[in-house]
C-alpha cells in the first residue's frame, strides 16, 4: 500500500487557519450543519482549544459532503438524459455545469465539476480530506482539547475517519486511480515532496474499506438526539458506504476493463486490474447484506404513506405517495442518511409546475424536464417494460397517438381530455414522479379535497403550464413531480417543505443486493427476487417472476443471469429515477456508450392543438466517446504542477 503525504492538491495550501466562529443552526427535523469554511482569522492553536471549538472544527469536515440536493451540486441531475433543460436557460437559476456534460463539452483545460481542484460547481472533496487529517492529528492526541470526554473524542474520530474514508470513495467514482491522502505535508515541504502519484484501483478500495473499519469501531449504533444530531454518520452509514465501495469495485467499469489496460504510473505500473475477479461480487454480496441487516436492525423499512390528512385518497393515490414520500418525508424510515448538508428547497422549485393562476413567477420554474426516453423506461401496469408486454405494446407502437381518458381514469390523467396513448396504461411510479399535459397532480391544498379532483396539469401553448418566462418553462413536456413535496404550496405566501437529501435510502441497499447476488450467483434465485420484489411492492407491481410469466412476450428473462441483470439494471432506472444515481450507474455498467449516444427527445411544445403538440422533436444529439468520457480528466494545469501524474485514458 502506498501512503500519500499531501500538502496540496488543487487548494490544499489556501486553508492553513481555522475560524472560531462557526454558526450551527440546529433545527429540529432538519439539523443543519452549515458549510464552516475555515478563514484566516483564528489559527488551529484555538480551533482545537476546548471541546466547543473542535466541534466546531468537524462540523467543517462534514461541509464538504455532496450538495446532491442542489441544481448545481448534483452532477447526476443534468450530467447523463435523465433530466433535460431549456435552450434559452435563465442561469439565475441553474448554471450549465452539469449539463455541459451531458452535451459533450467536457474538456482538459477547466474540466465541469472538477473535485480535483474544487472547480465549476464541485465540491472541494480534496479540500475535505485536509480537513479530517488536520481534525485527525489534533483531535487524536489526548493532550490536547482536555475537556473532551473519552467516549465523544472517540465518537468524533469515528466520523472524520468516515468522511475522510467517503471523500477519497467520491474521488475513486470520479476519476479512478487517485493519490491516497493519508496525511497532510508540512508547507514546508521541497516541491519533490508534494508530487503525488496515483495509486491503483484495488490498493484505493482497500485502503477506503480499511478506513471505514476503524470508522465503524468508534461510531454510534445510532442517533440518540435526533433533534440535533440527524445526519451525523453511525455505524450503519459506514456499512453502507463500503456496500456502495464495494459494489463499484466488482462492477465492470473496475473489473476486468480492458480498456485500461495501457493505463499505467509513468513508472510503468498498472493502475486498473483488467482481470475479472468474480470474488469482487462474493465481497459486495457480504458487504451489503450486512448494511442492510444494520439498517433493518436500527429500525429502517421501506416507506408506506398513511395519510393523516383531509383529503381523500383511493389506494392508487396512497401507492403514488408512498414512492413520492420516499423521497420528500424528512427523515422518513427508508432514509439510511440523510444528508443534513443539502436540503431540498430550490430544485423543489425547478421541478414545479404551474398549476393555480396565483403561483408567484418566483415560486416555481418548471425547468427539469424528463426526456422521452426516460418515459419510455417505467413499466406498464403489468410490470413490464411498454416493448415487451404481450396484451399493451401494440398500443404504444405509435404512442403518440391520442387517446381521451375516461372517468374511471381520473386518477391519473383529466377525464374526457386528450394526450398521448404512452400516457395510459402506466405503473404507479409513471404516474408518482412525471407529470405531463392533462395529468393529475395531487397536492396538499388542493381546493376539492379529493385525489379525484387534483390538479389538472395544462402546458400546452398559451395554457397556464407551459411557461410565460424565458427559460422557465420543461423542454420536453414532462414534469418532475417525484421531488416536490406534496405539503410545499407555491402561491405568493410560498412555503416549501424542506427535507435533507436522502444520500442512502434501503430501496437503493436492496437493488443493490439484488445486483450482487445475481452477479454472484450462476443462476438466479428467490433471494434475487426478493429484495427486487420488495421494491416492486411498495410500487404497487406484482413479483418479478410473476410479471414475467403472465405478461411478457420474454417469460424466461427472470431464469437466467443475463436477463435478470438487464431487469435489475431497469428497476434501478425507474426506482431511483432523478435522484441522479442513473448517471453513475452508467458508468459503472460500461453502458454509458450505448445509452448517451441516443437523441434526446421531448413533444413539440410549441403547438396549442393536441395533434400537432403530440409530434416528438428532437432537441439534442447526444456523444458519449469511450473509454474516455467513463472518468474524469484531471485538469491540464495540475498536470503541469505534478509531473508524476498521469492523465485519465482518452484525456491525453
Amino acid at each position: 500500500m502506498k501512503i500519500i503525504y499531501s500538502s496540496h492538491i488543487g487548494k490544499f495550501l489556501d486553508i492553513m487557519k481555522v475560524s472560531s466562529v462557526c454558526i450551527w443552526t440546529l433545527i429540529a427535523f432538519s439539523c443543519d450543519f452549515l458549510d464552516v469554511v475555515p478563514d484566516n482569522v483564528q489559527t488551529i492553536e484555538h480551533a482545537f482549544s476546548n471541546s466547543t471549538e473542535a466541534e466546531k472544527y468537524l462540523f467543517s469536515c462534514y461541509s464538504k459532503l455532496p450538495s446532491n440536493a442542489s441544481e448545481n451540486g448534483n452532477v447526476g441531475f443534468w450530467g447523463a438524459d435523465e433530466a433535460w433543460l431549456p435552450e434559452d436557460l435563465d442561469e439565475r437559476v441553474v448554471n450549465k455545469d452539469a449539463w455541459s456534460i451531458a452535451k459533450g463539452y467536457q474538456n482538459i483545460n477547466r474540466p465541469y465539476h472538477s473535485a480535483w481542484n474544487s472547480d465549476r460547481s464541485a465540491n472541494g472533496y480534496f479540500i475535505g480530506l485536509r480537513l479530517c487529517n488536520t481534525f485527525l492529528e489534533n483531535i487524536q492526541n489526548e493532550s490536547i482539547v482536555r475537556d473532551l470526554e473519552l467516549d465523544r473524542r472517540s465518537r468524533w474520530i469515528g466520523e472524520a475517519l468516515f468522511l475522510k474514508a467517503y471523500y477519497h470513495y467520491l474521488l475513486l467514482r470520479m476519476y479512478g486511480p487517485i493519490p491516497l491522502i493519508d496525511k497532510n505535508i508540512p508547507v514546508y515541504a521541497s516541491p519533490e515532496g508534494v508530487r503525488v502519484k496515483r495509486v491503483p484501483v484495488d490498493e484505493c478500495v482497500d485502503y477506503i474499506a480499511k478506513l471505514l473499519d476503524q470508522a465503524y469501531e468508534k461510531l454510534p449504533a445510532s442517533i440518540s438526539r435526533p433533534t440535533t444530531e440527524l445526519g451525523r454518520v453511525t455505524k450503519t452509514i459506514a456499512l453502507a458506504a463500503k456496500a456502495k465501495l464495494y459494489l463499484l469495485a466488482a462492477s465492470p467499469l473496475f473489473n476486468g476493463n480492458s480498456d485500461y489496460d495501457n493505463f499505467r504510473n509513468k513508472d510503468g505500473e498498472l493502475l486498473v486490474n483488467t482481470e475479472y475477479d468474480a470474488t469482487k461480487w462474493e465481497r459486495a454480496v457480504i458487504a451489503i447484506r450486512a448494511a442492510i441487516d444494520a439498517a433493518e436492525g436500527d429500525g429502517a423499512k421501506l416507506f408506506y404513506f398513511e395519510n393523516t390528512s383531509q383529503i381523500g385518497m383511493t389506494d392508487e393515490s396512497l401507492t403514488q405517495m408512498s414512492i413520492r414520500n420516499a423521497i420528500c418525508e424528512p427523515w422518513n424510515k427508508e432514509i439510511v442518511w440523510g444528508n443534513s448538508n443539502s436540503r431540498a428547497d430550490r430544485i423543489q422549485q425547478i421541478c414545479m409546475a404551474a398549476l393555480r393562476d396565483d403561483y408567484s413567477y418566483d415560486a416555481y420554474f418548471a425547468q427539469m424536464a424528463a426526456p422521452l426516453k426516460m418515459v419510455e423506461k417505467f413499466y406498464t401496469k403489468n410490470g413490464v417494460p411498454i416493448t415487451e408486454d404481450k396484451y399493451l405494446a401494440q398500443n404504444y407502437i405509435q404512442y403518440e397517438t391520442l387517446r381521451t381518458a375516461t372517468q374511471d381514469e381520473s386518477i391519473n390523467i383529466q377525464p374526457n381530455e386528450q394526450t398521448a396513448r404512452l400516457h395510459f396504461d402506466r405503473e404507479p411510479r409513471f404516474y408518482a414522479d412525471l407529470a405531463f399535459d392533462r395529468s393529475a397532480w395531487l397536492m396538499y391544498d388542493i381546493p376539492s379535497k379529493s385525489d379525484k379532483e387534483p390538479y389538472w396539469v395544462k402546458c400546452r401553448l398559451g395554457e397556464l403550464g407551459a411557461g410565460v418566462i424565458q427559460g422557465r418553462y420543461s423542454a420536453t413536456g414532462y414534469f418532475v413531480k417525484k421531488l416536490v413535496n406534496w405539503e410545499s404550496t407555491f402561491t405568493q405566501s410560498s412555503q416549501r417543505k424542506v427535507y435533507p437529501w436522502p444520500e442512502m435510502r434501503l430501496a437503493d441497499l436492496y437493488l443493490m443486493y439484488a445486483e450482487a447476488l445475481n452477479e454472484w450467483k450462476n443462476v438466479p434465485d428467490d433471494d434475487v427476487y426478493y429484495y427486487i420484489d420488495e421494491v416492486r411492492k411498495r410500487a404497487g407491481l406484482k413479483g418479478v417472476v410473476e410479471s414475467w410469466t403472465n405478461y411478457s412476450t420474454n417469460p424466461s428473462k427472470p431464469t437466467t443471469k443475463d436477463g435478470m441483470r438487464e431487469i435489475i439494471q431497469r428497476e434501478r432506472c425507474i426506482e431511483l429515477a432523478f435522484e441522479g444515481h442513473r448517471f453513475w450507474d452508467l458508468r459503472r455498467w460500461k453502458t454509458a456508450n450505448s445509452e448517451l449516444n441516443q437523441p434526446i427527445e421531448g413533444w413539440d411544445i410549441s403547438q396549442k392543438e393536441p395533434r400537432a403538440y403530440y409530434q416528438k422533436r428532437t432537441l439534442y444529439m447526444q456523444e458519449f466517446i469511450a473509454p474516455r468520457d467513463y472518468l474524469w480528466p484531471i485538469p491540464e494545469k495540475d498536470l503541469r504542477v505534478n509531473t508524476d501524474l498521469v492523465q485519465n485514458p482518452g484525456w491525453q
